[in-house]
């Protein structure tokens, strides 16, 4: 999970929250019945330790809730409030690496005709051309003003993950390829080609929070069989 709090030097590229230790919450605010009726959950809370505080002086809490339905669906929902006296933004993106048999062989519905920041042309806006997205080298791009639903096909698996978001205006499509794998300690040479990172985010306008406000994204992934078609999500 990335979440990037101001500009702050000392901060890791993709933010802090990834790497912090998380307390679970006992008793959380009430979230929508929907979001954990039938489903197995846990609560959990971020707050800023005294260093973070030296680094980036504004309060917060940052609860997650992770709920797993019995059909497999997976739901993230994270809530940012400031419980600080100064207005502060942040950005935000989950880290969803989807497991795929083969990248050449995936493409992603729901992004085409849309504008994107392209990360390997110094953040340069394009408008995405294609029917689909689909891969032949790396890729790292922000999509903006996206779709609250995005599909991703798996054409061997016969599966399409299924992807609907609230919260998150932009999605993030990574995948390294060949050459940055190899230099890349925490990834395996081969690894890209297994893997993509599709990400319900927060980037292009950073979430701004007054004193007091709460800011609330949510993520669902669920696994169909590939006879999808777009119209019916």
């Amino acid at each position: 999970m990335l979440i990037k709090f101001g500009n702050c030097g000392s901060l890791e590229q993709h933010g802090f929250a990834r790497n912090k230790i998380w307390t679970i919450d006992e008793n959380p605010p009430p979230f929508d019945p929907n979001d954990s009726h039938g489903k197995s959950f846990i609560d959990l809370l971020l707050k800023p330790s005294d260093e973070d505080l030296k680094c980036w002086p504004h309060s917060f809490e940052f609860r997650l809730r992770v709920s797993l339905a019995a059909d497999g669906s997976l739901t993230i929902i994270s809530r940012v409030r400031n419980v600080n006296g100064k207005l502060f933004s942040f950005s935000f993106a989950y880290h969803t690496y989807l497991s795929v048999s083969d990248i050449s062989e995936v493409r992603i519905e729901g992004l085409e005709t849309l504008d994107y920041l392209d990360n390997l042309c110094r953040k340069e806006r394009f408008t995405e051309q294609g029917d689909a997205i689909t891969f032949e080298s790396e890729v790292d791009r922000v999509y903006l003003n996206t779709p609250n639903v995005v599909a991703v096909l798996d054409h061997e698996r016969k599966r399409t993950y299924v992807i609907r978001k609230e919260g998150l205006p932009d999605v993030v499509v990574w995948n390294p390829w060949e050459k940055k794998s190899k230099s890349m300690v925490d990834f395996g040479d081969d690894e890209y080609k297994q893997m993509l990172c599709v990400d319900g985010a927060a980037i292009e306008k950073p979430v701004t929070l007054k004193p007091g406000e709460e800011w609330t994204g949510r993520l669902e992934l669920s696994v169909v069989p590939s006879t999808f078609c777009s119209e019916h999500f």
